[in-house]
C-alpha cells in the first residue's frame, strides 16, 4: 500500500471516529436534554390540569371540565384523555401541529425516549382524567439536530479529506524524484543532482542525497584513479621483470662469451707470447713477450673476476651452493683483511627464479658490506625446509648512512622488488650490537618453479 493510501486512511479514520464521538455526544445530550424538558413541562401541566379539573368540577360537574379541556386543546409534549371507568372516552386531546406528520425512526425514537410519567386523577361519578407525556415531538427535533449535524460532518469530512489529499501529495511530491535520483545513481549516473524541495524534511533529504552522491561520485573517481594507477605500476612492474628477465639473458649471454671466446683468446695470446719468449735470443723481445704474458694473465683474471658479477654460470654445474662458495672464496681473496664465512643449509631442491634471486641476494649483501661497511666479519646464512627458505647477510660495521633510502639508490630496492616478486618478505636495518642484517624470507610450498 502507498504511502499516501495509509495517509489518506489515517485522515479518513480520524475524521470518521471524531464524527462518531460527536454524534454519540450530541445523542446523550439530546436524551438528556428531551428527559429534563418531558419531565418539567409534564410536571406544569399535571399540577395546572389536576386543580383546574377539580375546581371546574366543583362549578358545574363533568360538562364544565370537558368544556374547559375542549377549550385548553393541545398542550406541549402532553396527551390528555378525560373518559370513565371501564367507559367511554369523553376527551382526547388533538395531537401537535408542530411539524405533523414527521416522526423519527423507530430505533432513534427507541435509543432517546425516556420513561413516559403518566398522572391519573380520579374525579367524582367514575371519571379519570389522565395526562400522559408526549415525547415525540422533542425526539423529533432531536432527530432533525443529529440530521443536521451529520450533514454537516459530511461536508466537513469531504472539505478535510480534500485539504489533506493536497497537502499530502504537496508533501509527497518530492519522493517520486528522490527514487528517480536514486535509479539514476544506480545506473551509475553519479553526476546527477536533486533539485531543491520545498518543505524542512524534504530539502533536508534532498541535501543529504546530494552529499550522498557527491562523496560517491568522488569515491568512485578516487578508486578509477586508484585502479589505474595500480594498472600502470603492475605494467611497470612488468615491464620491469621483462627488463631484468632481458638483463639476465644479455649477462649470461656476455658470460659466455666472454668464457667461452675472450677467455681462449686470452689464453692464445699468453701461450703465444710464452713461446715467443722461450724461442726467441733477443732480450727485448724476451722482456716484451714477458710483460704480454704477464698483462694477458691480468686480464684473464678480471675477466674471471666479472664472469661471476654478469651471470654466475656454475648455477647450472655446481647448484646454488658451490656457486656461493666460489663467490666468497674469490672475495675473500680479493679482500683479505676481512673475515667472510658462508654457513648454508638446503635440504630441498629451489626453482630457477628462486635460486638468481638468492644469489643476487647473497651476492649484493656481500658486495656492499665489503665496499661500504668497514667491517672486520661478514657473515651469509642460508637456511631452508620445505615450506620456506631464509637468507640473511649481516657484518659488524659502521651500520647504514641515514641518507641509504634516498632516491637514486637502486641496489637494495631492486632487491626488495626481486624478492616481493616471489611472495617473500625483505628487511634490512642496522643490528643492535653494530653493523647492518640484511634478511630475506621467499615461501617454497606456493613456488611454481620449485624442482
Amino acid at each position: 500500500m502507498k504511502l499516501r493510501t495509509r495517509l489518506h486512511l489515517v485522515v479518513t479514520g480520524l475524521t470518521v471516529v471524531f464524527v462518531i464521538v460527536l454524534v454519540t455526544a450530541q445523542m446523550l445530550a439530546t436524551r438528556a436534554r428531551v428527559r429534563e424538558d418531558i419531565e418539567a413541562s409534564h410536571e406544569v401541566a399535571t399540577q395546572f390540569l389536576g386543580r383546574l379539573a377539580s375546581l371546574y368540577w366543583g362549578f358545574g360537574g363533568p360538562q364544565v371540565v370537558l368544556g374547559f379541556l375542549v377549550q385548553l386543546g393541545h398542550v406541549r409534549s402532553n396527551d390528555i384523555i378525560l373518559h370513565y371507568v371501564n367507559g367511554p372516552v369523553l376527551y382526547h386531546s388533538p395531537p401537535s401541529t408542530y411539524k405533523a406528520g414527521q416522526y423519527a425512526p423507530a430505533w432513534f425514537t427507541h435509543l432517546l425516549a425516556p420513561r413516559i410519567p403518566r398522572y391519573t386523577f380520579r374525579m367524582p361519578d367514575n371519571l379519570e382524567l389522565i395526562v400522559r407525556a408526549e415525547v415525540s415531538r422533542a425526539i423529533l427535533d432531536g432527530w432533525d439536530a443529529i440530521t443536521r449535524l451529520l450533514a454537516l460532518t459530511a461536508v466537513l469530512l469531504i472539505v478535510a479529506n480534500a485539504v489533506a489529499f493536497w497537502i499530502i501529495e504537496r508533501a509527497l511530491a518530492p519522493f517520486p524524484v528522490i527514487v528517480d535520483g536514486l535509479e539514476r545513481l544506480k545506473r551509475g549516473e553519479l553526476r546527477w543532482r536533486l533539485p531543491a524541495f520545498g518543505g524542512l524534511e524534504a530539502q533536508a533529504i534532498g541535501t543529504a542525497f546530494n552529499r550522498m552522491a557527491q562523496a560517491v561520485e568522488d569515491n568512485v573517481a578516487a578508486e578509477r584513479k586508484a585502479r589505474e594507477a595500480e594498472a600502470r605500476l603492475e605494467e611497470r612492474r612488468e615491464l620491469s621483470r621483462l627488463v631484468e628477465q632481458r638483463l639476465e639473458e644479455e649477462r649470461r649471454l656476455i658470460a659466455h662469451e666472454l668464457h667461452d671466446e675472450f677467455g681462449q683468446s686470452v689464453t692464445a695470446i699468453r701461450s703465444l707470447a710464452q713461446a715467443i719468449a722461450t724461442r726467441t735470443g733477443e732480450p727485448s723481445l724476451q722482456e716484451a713477450a714477458r710483460l704480454i704474458s704477464q698483462e694477458a694473465a691480468r686480464l684473464y683474471d678480471a675477466m674471471h673476476g666479472l664472469i661471476p658479477r654478469l651471470s654466475p654460470l656454475t648455477l647450472d654445474t655446481l647448484g646454488l651452493t658451490g656457486t656461493l662458495e666460489n663467490l666468497a672464496r674469490d672475495l675473500q681473496r680479493r679482500f683479505g683483511s676481512v673475515q667472510l664465512s658462508l654457513r648454508h643449509d638446503l635440504g630441498v631442491n629451489l626453482g630457477p627464479s628462486v635460486t638468481l634471486a638468492v644469489y643476487r641476494f647473497v651476492q649484493e649483501g656481500l658486495i656492499n658490506a665489503l665496499r661500504h661497511a668497514h667491517a672486520s666479519s661478514i657473515e651469509a646464512e642460508l637456511r631452508a625446509d620445505p615450506r620456506s627458505l631464509e637468507v640473511q647477510v649481516s657484518d659488524d660495521g659502521r651500520g647504514l648512512p641515514e641518507e641509504w633510502a634516498r632516491p637514486g639508490h637502486f641496489g637494495l630496492r631492486g632487491l626488495k622488488e626481486r624478492i616481493e616478486r616471489l611472495g617473500g618478505r625483505f628487511r634490512v636495518g642496522n643490528r643492535s650490537e653494530g653493523g647492518v642484517l640484511l634478511a630475506a624470507v621467499i615461501p617454497l610450498d606456493g613456488a611454481p618453479e620449485q624442482a
